[in-house]
This record gives structure tokens, sequence and C-alpha cells, in this order.
């Protein structure tokens, strides 16, 4: 197999030669040959599935020798699979695959879906090869569940979910309860009782053992398998039949109830995604077809009905209606629509019949991007996730190893018999399990995220759930975020002896041809206030400056202070914050307009609350002049801001307060466009306000809030710190009772009976307690 890459930059014929033969020693490579003046290497290897290993390893040796020179491989040596792994419910188990699957040289990164039991590979090896590989890691691990290629057909006898070798479990406990009946109230012989109970064990232990022994002889030892069956043969051994198998019973009941609990929260996100129609009404050479939403082209025509959600973005051609944008903001309000006017995949006509034509593929629409976003959210980890899997990989085989010489150095040393030691040993080993936490931690964040998205919140990853919950500063773009980003004329002053309505008239007369958007804010006023209309005869419109016109043979000024005073008219500048409009009719000087962005409704509200939910900090940088950012923080009680800024400026300016931010806190920066994607994406956390139709706020930022709605920013820390006191009280919850079960065990105090309780009892609290965070409003 003939591998190139391609040396941009190499220039030294003696380097040239020592990266050529230094490539050409690296085990695997067959030969290796450079040419200098193509600056072009070739190799060739025995085995193609380590591609991208030699790449890394070549990369390596040329920076040993020319730091500066770029290292591509002229073909990509990487491409994606998707591997469906039907029957996967378990988030511990699913945190393993994918740690696995990255780790193997051929694969340059790994994502597991466990919403929608789907891997991603992005690999180097050939598809048969990567597919052998991931499917011994699967039933290493998951030895029930299914591999396949997405796309394919998984196999006929692939088991159902939650039901694999539940029926065992029903009969096993049917005989466990016989055989414990005959033992407690008959008193049959022991062997007799030994049969049964061994009977009852191998009916209700089967799959754990099996697994334990899978996973053993593929190294992966210390699991939850392998308590179960070294704690409960143990048992046996000791003759604590019953013990025993009471023991399997109850872990294998818990392990339904919690695969119960995962499928309900996968239920429940699912519902809340569940939002984009796989069939479109499409109108084609006069008839309506019913085809499949994807097979719509762009351009063509698609008809929606009273209570149909929408398939595909499109503009409105024909038909009013309210649409129900639940699904994708959160609001509970219509939004009315008309001709002309953008409807979004996911909401629900309301009332007549619309026309659409279409604007985006089905994969492209707004509806589709949000739920990629939502189902992809769960692979980027919290600090505390990472850190509970990494405990539950060091706390198992301490236990175990604890338990050992439990079980062991004191009857050495004299302090008992055996059979009470080895007894306490088993305990310790039962309680021990980690489960409470590795399945309950994953599970908090994962509701938490679908929470939010149900409250048109799209949250990235609980690494920036987690990050909200300490939020510290808040940074705050002015324009389309604490304001509307619409023009409006705020303030009339009239000269003496000038009514307000003459002044707004021959305003909004003057700017009637201009389309600039602060002409358009006057034209508004003027409509609203009822002004009569007229018609110019001359009109001219000096960019930047202003508008001179001629109505009814009189001349029409309007414009900024430079122009008028350039026209030879003297009057008092007013120092009002905003952008300021004067008007001059045959030389005489009629008053000034005031123009300014409006801020939001719910601004001053919002931020309040914000303070209530304790941000220390609020900040504004924007880039307007300075005296409309001090009327602005003046008005909102910002802490500080900064005006007159450019995109860079504002980065810098985050730099600064960034350095400002406690240990432990968080800075967000809340924005809602392109020009605010630099200081979205250096912020530690940044929010777009407006994702609906935005499509660089979506893509720069790690929060979109899909309204334009700050109060949306108080419902986001809600949950956020909601979403972190659960996942505090379950690692309270389960290391507190497994600590207490720990220390009981070990001094003889409890039984294998509450051990029971110590493993799956808590588990079972914690996933309870987790499955609290769907509930949120």
């Amino acid at each position: 197999m003939e591998l190139s890459f391609v040396l941009k930059g190499l220039s030294c014929p003696n380097c040239a030669a020592k990266i050529e033969r230094e490539v050409g020693l690296v085990p695997g490579v067959v030969s290796a040959s450079l040419n200098l003046v193509q600056q072009r290497l070739q190799i060739n290897v025995a085995d193609h599935d380590k591609a991208l290993h030699y790449e890394k390893r070549i990369k390596k040796i040329v920076h040993t020798y020319e730091p500066d020179v770029v290292v591509q491989a002229q073909e990509s040596l990487l491409r994606t699979l998707v591997f469906i792994l039907k029957g996967l419910s378990c988030p511990n188990c699913s945190a393993k695959i994918c740690q696995e699957v990255s780790n193997l040289a051929s694969v340059e990164k790994a994502n597991l879906n466990l919403l929608k039991q789907r891997l991603e590979v992005t690999t180097s090896a050939e598809l048969a090869a990567i597919s052998q590989q991931i499917s011994k890691i699967v039933e290493k691990i998951e030895p029930d569940v299914q591999v396949h290629l997405e796309g394919e057909e998984a196999s006929a006898s692939a088991p159902q979910e939650g039901t694999r070798g539940f029926p065992f479990v029903w009969i096993g406990g049917a005989v466990f309860v016989f055989a414990f009946v005959l033992h407690s109230v008959f008193e049959i012989s022991a062997l007799l009782s030994f049969l049964l109970f061994a009977c009852a064990y191998v009916l209700l232990g089967q799959s754990v053992v099996r697994r334990a022994l899978i996973n053993s002889l593929h190294g992966n030892i210390f699991d939850e398998n392998f308590l179960m069956t070294v704690s409960t043969i143990g048992a046996f051994c000791i003759g604590e039949y019953p013990e025993g198998c009471a023991v399997m019973l109850f872990y294998q009941i818990g392990e339904y109830f919690q695969a119960r609990a995962v499928r309900q929260s996968q239920r429940s996100i699912a519902s809340l995604l569940d939002i984009r129609p796989d069939q479109a009404r499409v109108v084609r050479e006069g008839q309506q077809l019913e085809v499949l939403a994807k097979e719509v082209l762009l351009g063509e025509e698609i008809l929606v009905r009273a209570g149909e959600r929408i398939p595909l973005d499109g503009v409105i051609v024909e038909g009013t209606s309210s649409l129900d944008t639940r699904a994708l903001t959160g609001e509970s309000l219509p939004r009315n629509v008309g001709p002309n006017d953008q409807a979004l995949s996911g909401c629900i006509n309301l009332h007549g019949l619309l026309r659409l034509r279409v604007t985006a593929s089905y994969d492209d629409s707004q509806v589709a991007k949000i739920l990629d976003l939502v189902e992809n959210a769960a692979a980027k980890k919290s600090p505390t996730e990472n850190f509970i899997t990494t405990f539950a990989r060091w706390y198992t085989p301490l236990v175990v190893c604890l338990a050992l010489l439990l079980a062991t150095v004191p009857p050495l040393l004299g302090h008992g018999p055996w059979t009470e030691w080895i007894r306490r040993g088993f305990v310790f080993l039962i309680v021990s399990c980690p489960c409470a936490l590795v399945l309950s931690i994953p599970l908090t964040f994962f509701g938490g995220i679908g929470a939010s998205s149900k409250n048109g919140i799209l949250v990235k990853g609980s690494n920036y759930l987690e990050g909200l919950s300490r939020l510290h500063t808040l940074v705050f773009d002015k324009t389309g975020t604490l304001s509307e980003g619409v023009f409006a004329v705020s303030k009339i002053l009239p000269a003496s002896g000038v009514e307000s309505k003459t002044l707004l008239r021959y305003a909004a007369l003057a700017e009637s041809p201009s389309e600039h958007p602060i002409a358009r804010s006057i034209v508004e006023a003027g409509r609203q206030a009822d002004c009569a209309p007229g018609d110019l005869e001359t009109c001219h419109e000096f960019s930047g400056r202003g508008m001179l016109a001629t109505y009814q043979g009189q001349k029409l000024l309007v414009g900024n202070e430079a122009f008028l005073r350039e026209q030879g008219l003297d009057f008092s500048a007013c120092e009002l914050p905003g952008t300021k409009v004067y008007v001059a009719l045959d030389g005489r000087y009629l008053g000034v307009l005031v123009i300014q962005d409006r801020l939001r409704k719910d601004s001053r509200e919002a931020l309040d609350r914000l303070r209530k939910a304790g941000i220390a900090r609020l900040v504004m940088l924007t880039g307007d002049e300075p005296r409309i950012a001090a009327d602005v923080a003046a008005k909102l009680a910002l802490h500080n801001y900064q005006a007159g800024l450019l995109p860079d400026q504002k980065v810098a300016c985050l730099e600064a307060l960034l350095k400002e931010v406690p240990t432990g806190g968080k800075l967000a920066f809340v924005g809602d466009g392109i020009n605010d994607a630099p200081s979205l994406m250096r912020a530690d956390i940044g929010i777009a306000m407006g994702g609906l139709g935005s499509d660089a706020a979506i893509e720069a930022a790690d929060v979109v809030l899909m309204t334009d709605e700050l109060s949306k920013l108080v419902t986001a820390l809600t949950i956020a710190k909601k979403t972190m006191r659960i996942v505090w009280q379950n690692i309270a919850l389960s290391l507190s009772i497994k600590c207490a079960f720990l220390v009981l065990g070990a001094f003889g105090l409890i039984g294998l009976w509450p051990a029971v309780f110590g493993d799956v009892g808590v588990t079972l609290l914690a996933v309870a307690n987790a499955l609290r965070i769907l509930r949120l409003p």
C-alpha cells in the first residue's frame, strides 16, 4: 500500500535526506522516497489500517528537523463511518465503548450518541477491519448489543431493549421464592436446598456471570458484573444460598428499572425532537402530490393545511395564519404570518391553508440544525461528568483490593473465623458497585439538555450547562441584544412656535424617498401620527449627511448638524444621546428629532432577575457612540460599559474581563450575529440571541436562545443550577450511603440483604432523582 504526503516549505537537502532515512526505519514502512523538488514523500506500508499512525509518526519526524514544514496527506486518509448499536441503553457502557473505540490506532475521533444509539467514527481503516474491531469492543462491554452499519438492516434476532434475559429473571424469581419457603418453613435437606437455590441462581444470574466471564477474558475485569459474580458465588461457598440468590435477584430487578429509567429519559427527549414531518404536500404541474420531505427541491411550492406541522423552511407565497413556534422557540404566543413572511420547519400552522416556496433542503432546514445540535450535545461532557468516569475507573479496582484485604488480613492475624471475614468481604464488594454515580450523573445532564431545548434554549454540551451554573460575569452586545436593533423616533423637539406634528410631517416628507434605516423610522413615525402626505417637487440625497428637497416652492432641509450649518442655518445643537435629525423650511429652523434604537421591553426586568440569580457583573460592549452607550448603561444599571468598539476591540476587552473573573467562575458573552462571532467564540460561554433564522449565531455560540427574549437567559441559568444541584445531590447521596454501608459491612453490622440496598437501592434513588430534571417547565 502506497501513501503520499506533501511537505510544504521543505527546501533543505540535508534535512530531506535525514527525514527520508528516518521514515524508512519506522516499523511497518517497507520503503520511503522523498522528492525535494516536488516536496513529496512517498512510502510503502504493510498495513493500511495504520495509515493514520504512520501520518502522525511522519509529522513528528519532519518537525524534529524542520518545525515550520507543513505535512499533508495528498489524499485524505480519513473517512467517517456511522454504526448503529441496537439495544444500547447504559450510559456507563456507552462511555466505555466510546473511549475504547477512540483509543484504536486507526481512529481519529469517535462520538457515541446514546439517544440515537449511533456511533460516528472518523477512521483511516478499511470498513471490514474497523467493523470487526468495533464489534469486538461492543461484545466485550455489552454482549447483547448488536452492531451494524447505518443503512443496513440489523439481524432479525436482535433482542428487544429492556427485555434481554428478563423471562429468565421471572422464572428464577419464582424458583427462588419456592426454594426460600421450603428452606425457611419446612426445613428441607441441605442438598435439596442447595439444588433449588442453585437452579434459581443459574436462571437469575446467567447473564451477569456470562458478561463477567466475557469481560474478564477481554481484560475488562473490574466492573459491576465481576463484583456481583464474585460476591454471589462466594456467598454460596460459605453456605449463604438464599443471600447469594437474593443479591442476584435484586440486582437484576434494579438493572431492569435502571434500563426503564434510561428509556423514559430517551423517550422524553425524543418526544421533544419529534418535530420534523417526513412527508410534504408538493405542487407539481398543477397537481398536489404526497412525497417524502427530503425529495422536495429548492424553489418548489408546498401546501400546509391547518393543524399540520411545516416540513421545510420556506417563504409564504399565499395565505395568512398564526404559527405555533413552541417546538423551536419555547414561545407560547402564536406568531402571525402572511405573504413574504418566513415560515420555518417544525412550526404548526394553526389556521388557514398556507402555500410556501421552499428555501432550504430537508437536511439544511432550521429544525434539522436544531435537532442535530440537541442530539449531539451529550458528546461534550462536563468536568464533573468526566471526573465521575475517571473516578469509577479507579474506584472499582480499589474497593476490590480492600475487600480482599478485609477477607484475608483479620483472620490471618487471628481476629475471627475465616467464614465471617469472607462474608464481610462479599458484603463490601456488593455495596461498592459505582452504578449509582456512573448512571445517574450522565442521565441528569442528558435531562438538563432536554429540559433546555423544551424551553427554546439549545445547549451544545453538558460542559456548557455546568459552565452556566458557575456564571460570574455576563457581557452583552447592545444592538439586537439589549436593544431591538430597530431605529425609532424617541423624542420630537420643535422650535418655538412650531407644533410637534408639523415638525414630524416635514421631516417625514423630506425622508420619504430614502431607504436609509433612520429615514424609514421617521417616515413610519409620521405614518403613525397620521401626518398628511404630500408630493415633493425635487429631492436630492447627500449620503451620510441629509436631504435637500423642494415642497410647494419652499426649500426643505433635513439632516445632521453639520449639513444644516453648511446651508447657512444658525441654531442650538441638541445634546441628548441618539442620532439627531434637524429640520428647516425656507431658512427657518423647525426643530430636531432624536432617533434611538429601542431597548427590549424585557431588558431591565431580565437584568434585575439575573442579578438576583447571582450574576456578579453585567457589562456592555458596543460599537455605538459613547453618549448612547452611557444612556443605555444608566437605564439598565449596568456595572460597566465600553463604547465605539470594533469586533477585534471587543475581543480585547473580553480578554481583560476574563482576567478579572475569580477562579472557578465563568464569563459569558451574549450577542446576536456574525459581527459578534469572535467574541462569542472567545468567551467561556458564547450565547446567541435570536437564533431563529441566524446561521452565524448558531454556528459560533455554545448556547442559542431561540427567541429574542432576554428572560430566556434566566431560564437557562435556572435549569443549569437545578441540573448541578441534582448532580451534587446524587454524588452526596451515593457516596455517603455507600461509605456508611461499607463501614457497617466491614464491622459486620450488616449482612448481604442490606448490602443489596446499598447498591441497587441507592442506584434507583439516584436515577429517580435525576429524572426530576425532565419535569422542569
